[in-house]
């Protein structure tokens, strides 16, 4: 793992090696590759905003921004309401609903972004990453992925252990 480089980008100046000095990285497993490139594609997307926008002045409108603007590279077929195919899994005929970024592939950018802005010197109780709306968000691109394209996504059970114990500190809290 590389050492925190801070929030804010270091100058791409001159290094005081000589090329042949030059360290070579420690390979990087897919997560860590996919986290930086990710960051950094971020990053550029910030500075390509006009006016540009510095990290330190970013906040979840920002990111919201961004996940709107990568769904424009989605490769998921999500049907309109208004598509005779809506709610349908596998529909039988091509239609010209558009392609976005499927909801899971938006969750886990955002968890990887939200790693990445914490590895990167920013604070964990001001990283925009985790602010409910972006939450929200990711909620609502669920749900409406959900219903056009007819797969029910279900919450997990949680277990009969799980249960009697939270029975068990609300008896005892009340008792109290």
């Amino acid at each position: 793992m590389l050492p925190p480089t801070g929030i804010f980008p270091q100058s791409r100046g001159g290094s005081s090696r000589s090329a042949g000095e030059q360290q070579q990285p420690a390979t990087l497993s897919r997560y860590e590759s996919q986290k930086r490139r990710d960051w950094n594609t971020f990053g550029q997307y910030l500075k390509n905003q006009r006016p540009p926008v510095s990290l330190s002045q970013c906040n979840w409108n920002h990111i919201l921004e961004f996940l709107r603007y990568l769904d424009q590279f989605g490769k998921t077929k999500v049907h309109l309401h208004g598509c005779i195919f809506f709610g349908q899994p596998d529909p039988p005929a091509p239609c010209t609903c558009p392609l976005r970024q499927a909801w899971g592939s938006l969750d886990a950018l955002i968890g990887r972004l939200r790693a990445a802005y914490e590895e990167n010197g920013g604070s964990p109780e001001t990283n925009p990453f985790g602010n409910g709306a972006i939450r929200l968000y990711l909620r609502d691109v669920k749900e409406c992925q959900a219903k056009a394209r007819g797969i029910p996504y279900k919450k997990k059970k949680r277990k009969k252990n799980q249960i009697k114990l939270n029975d068990e500190v609300k008896s005892s809290q009340q008792s109290t």
